[in-house]
């Protein structure tokens, strides 16, 4: 099944968890919770949810907005 899905959107989805971890391990170290990473960033809990999930399409602005907060890049490039 995984051979009939074409390598850019295998590139995607990799891609799409590897920056959910990250935020995931960005917020444990700093020893926060869905509830209190969305609060301190102005967000609904649900929105962090769907980060987290691995398939949130992230803009630029928001991958800034989580570097900055967290003052360590998300993705480098």
């Amino acid at each position: 099944m995984l051979k009939s899905v074409p390598p850019e959107i295998q590139q995607e989805v990799e891609l799409e968890f590897a920056i959910s971890n990250k935020i995931y391990d960005l917020m444990d170290s700093k020893g926060l919770s869905k509830l209190q990473f969305a609060q301190a960033l102005g967000k609904r809990p649900c929105e962090v949810t769907k980060w987290l999930s691995g398939q949130h399409n992230f803009t630029i602005r928001t991958i800034a907005m989580l570097t900055t907060f967290f003052g360590e890049p998300i993705i480098q490039i």
